[in-house]
């Protein structure tokens, strides 16, 4: 593949996850294609590569996150683009972001192991709010009375906030407040705003 081939299939992998209103994988950007023009994986991942090093001193980045890549605004912008979206609520609350945590750091985990370690009751909106978020999901039951529900985080809740995988987390041992690790976890989220299909998607 010559290079003005290589910059037109970057060109069409940037149109695609400008549309996009999801990370891509490198299957899925490979599928975009026919299968006598499909280009090899190798190929896609280079392509990937020069998208990366094109956004180089733009106001975007190419983020590679759990279920593929996007591009999103970088953070050092947040402050200005965010005005945006002023209306959009920019804190959760300190339960919200307490329960998150817990799942997150001590998966799979039932409601009452939430509350014992919390020391209060978990509000049925929390969970009913996070599971609609798809950032929880039920993966099983504790085998006893009752068999309750085991929560675990999802990679939608991976891709929301910016993580490849769980061990991207801060280090708990170095958090002392569960809703501080919230805190992080939402302020890297609310510092890398993606573009999404339903807004205008045009970089200027």
């Amino acid at each position: 593949m010559n290079d003005d081939q290589l910059k037109n299939l970057r060109a069409i992998v940037e149109a695609a996850l400008l549309a996009a209103a999801r990370p891509l994988s490198v299957d899925q950007l490979r599928e975009l294609f026919s299968e006598e023009e499909r280009p090899p994986r190798q190929i896609m991942e280079d392509v990937l590569v020069m998208l990366d090093e094109a956004c180089e001193g733009r106001g975007f980045e190419l983020r590679k996150v759990a279920s593929g890549y996007r591009l999103q605004v970088r953070q050092a912008f947040a402050p200005w683009v965010g005005r945006l979206f002023e209306d959009r609520p920019q804190r959760y609350s300190r339960a919200l972001l307490e329960t998150l945590a817990l799942i997150a750091y001590r998966q799979p985990i039932t409601r009452g192991e939430i509350e014992e370690i919390r020391g209060v009751t978990v509000s049925s909106n929390i969970i009913r709010t996070l599971v609609e978020r798809e950032w929880v999901r039920v993966v099983g039951h504790r085998d006893v009375p009752g068999r309750p529900a085991m929560y675990a985080t999802t990679r939608q809740f991976l891709d929301y906030f910016n993580l490849k995988g769980l061990d991207e987390l801060p280090p708990l041992q170095e958090i002392r407040d569960l809703e501080e690790i919230g805190r992080e976890i939402e302020k890297d989220m609310q510092g890398d705003i993606e573009f999404e299909s339903s807004d205008d998607n045009t970089i200027h």
